[in-house]
């Protein structure tokens, strides 16, 4: 069938959707293939760990009670549903804590939302491993894009949540690319999820992480699947929103209260040779991100001085402004600061068991090691963001004074983390949820994604 033509479509839109409907045909440069593999397993194991944690047992309570056809998998449970509701449990899974990655400069959590609307519709359409990986690299081209189009850092200072607006629209390309759309599908899609792009920064008062996981994770992937199979079934959409009258930009524009226009010229910057997954973070450690450095830091001295938490008088941590705000004295343990340190200090690790043990925030042991602990936002720091550094002072008994600088968190774009070390903290956060021989296949099986024929294969190992 020949496109329709209703309406002027810019070069802009032109460019993008062209770009998004043949992404699957187009091979990934062998460093962005696996890189994307690496995202691509850190977040399936968010989700199976998340099944575990409130907001996922609450996320497939949820779409248990809906029933639906047996489209796609919710990792972690034996439940099938359609790809709508898979893509929002998954979703919620994902980012049930603070297990999956991030990309700084966009100002989002894209693995959660992109990977569960990506896997919810190679199921569905039974699409092989190499145009799941294919699509999810595509996911993260767009939703990166987007936020930088509106200035990511800056729209969410005024009150947007940014882990909202783009991931939703990487959600929509990676599953309009597996849903084999056209140009003119993709663009009416795009359309579609412009519609459902919203988002408020109340986040922070969500003290269970239940409505942050939806907001970070479900919303964007449930949309996103939603928008494009809504097209896939033969709804039609304006042909270009985000240019001419009253489009996606002029109601985002912010630029009184930001100081900048938009920049829409960035969605297709780069397109095909720059990929935004090369720039985007796995966290070492299952804790908010401006806890990474410090945690880093804190490591670095505990092994190379033998420090215990006996000997420290005082701590005092060292993180940008926006960051002390966001994991200050927080009541949930991965992401308050001053507990986590304090874990650090008495265990000389954190683990994921360690970093959701809320019994511990009450233990007197550690509340006692938390009360000489000290986080100080630096303006310093802030002005370094979207790199997050951390610095970690130590007072010790006997007037010794110990001091880390963590310039480049391990796992960022600027000390990633390796192959091994990706698989060793996927397989120790899928092992207690599926078996350590589960676990293991689940991931082999990722690394060897481009053998798998059919994405279904994967069912029998992300059921619990």
């Amino acid at each position: 069938m020949a496109e329709m033509k209703k309406g002027v479509v810019s070069p802009l839109m032109q460019q993008l959707a062209g770009y998004i409907a043949t992404a699957l045909r187009k091979p990934l440069p062998a460093p962005v293939a696996e890189k994307t593999k690496h995202h691509l397993l850190d977040t399936i194991a968010a989700m199976v760990s998340g099944s575990t944690l409130p907001p996922g047992r609450m996320a497939i309570s949820y779409v248990k009670r809906l029933g639906d056809v047996r489209e796609a998998t919710v990792a972690g449970s034996k439940v099938l549903t359609s790809a709508v509701h898979a893509a929002l449990a998954n979703g919620m899974l994902a980012h049930a804590d603070e297990t999956d990655d991030s990309h700084a400069a966009a100002m989002m959590h894209p693995g959660c939302g992109i990977v569960s609307a990506a896997l919810a519709m190679a199921e569905r359409g039974r699409s092989n491993g190499v145009s799941l990986l294919r699509a999810v690299t595509l996911g993260y081209d767009v939703a990166a894009r987007l936020n930088l189009s509106l200035h990511g850092p800056e729209f969410r200072v005024v009150g947007h949540l940014t882990h909202c607006f783009g991931p939703l629209f990487g959600s929509t390309a990676a599953a309009a690319a597996l849903a084999r759309l056209r140009p003119d599908q993709v663009r009416h899609a795009l359309s579609y999820a412009a519609q459902q792009a919203s988002g408020v920064s109340t986040y922070m008062r969500d003290t269970d992480h239940i409505e942050k996981a939806f907001d970070f994770g479900g919303m964007a992937a449930r949309n996103g699947v939603s928008a494009v199979t809504m097209v896939k079934a033969g709804c039609t959409g304006v042909e270009d929103v985000f240019s001419g009258e009253r489009n996606f930009y002029v109601a985002c524009d912010e630029t009184g209260r930001i100081g900048k226009p938009p920049r829409p010229e960035i969605l297709v910057r780069g397109l095909g040779a720059d990929y935004e997954i090369m720039n985007t973070n796995i966290k070492r450690w299952s804790v908010g991100s401006p806890i990474q450095a410090p945690l880093d830091s804190l490591l670095e001295l505990i092994r190379a001085h033998k420090v215990t938490a006996d000997e420290v008088e005082k701590a005092t941590i060292r993180v940008s402004q926006t960051g002390a705000n966001t994991v200050d004295n927080r009541e949930m343990p991965d992401i308050c600061m001053q507990h986590m340190c304090a874990v650090m200090l008495l265990d000389g690790i954190v683990t994921f068991e360690s970093a959701h043990d809320e019994k511990r925030m009450r233990d007197p042991k550690v509340l006692a090691v938390r009360r000489r602990v000290e986080l100080i936002g630096e303006e310093a720091l802030q002005k370094l963001l979207p790199q997050r550094h951390g610095i970690v002072e130590l007072a010790l008994k006997g007037g010794r004074q110990l001091r880390h600088h963590t310039t480049a968190v391990r796992g960022t774009a600027q000390n990633p983390m390796t192959r091994p070390e990706v698989d060793e903290k996927c397989y120790h956060l899928m092992a207690p949820v599926l078996g350590r021989k589960r676990a293991r296949a689940l991931c082999d099986s990722v690394w060897n994604i481009e053998r798998l024929t059919d994405v279904r294969r994967l069912r029998p190992l992300l059921r619990a």
